[in-house]
């Protein structure tokens, strides 16, 4: 059953080209999907640098600072309203810092590689209809 096609090519001849058309195009879907995770991995690196920052603020920021300010505000009111201010406003500070990393770790999305699923399956949907014909 190794006849001629149309285009002069044996059914033997035209089962390798597929071959090597699926296994080159296997290799590029890979290579996309690589790139694409490695694209949102960064991105995640981005936000969980942000969420370190937040916590690197609250704790080394706040503690170099906050005996001098409280000393400075014990001097108008009592240490005790002095020190509750300044952990207070060291609070909101990790809390703006956590937020944006948050949503920068939000904006990745999941870790499946979304768009190199899309173009496999329009590859595959191309494919089948090829074999259709």
């Amino acid at each position: 059953m190794t006849g001629n096609t149309k285009d002069g090519l044996s059914t033997a001849e035209l089962i390798r080209q597929m071959s090597e058309d699926v296994s080159r195009l296997v290799r590029d879907e890979l290579r996309l999907a690589k790139l694409e995770l490695t694209e949102k991995g960064r991105h995640a690196g981005i936000g969980a640098g942000l969420f370190g920052g937040a916590g690197v603020v609250a704790l080394y920021g706040g503690g170099s600072l906050v005996a001098a300010v409280i000393l400075l505000l014990a001097l108008v009111m009592p240490a005790w309203a002095a020190a509750a201010i300044v952990g207070v406003v060291l609070l909101i500070v990790a809390a703006v810092l956590g937020f944006l990393g948050r949503r920068q770790v939000a904006e990745v999305g999941p870790p499946a590689p979304e768009r190199t699923i899309e173009s496999l399956k329009h590859d595959i949907d191309a494919v089948k209809e090829r074999v259709h014909r």
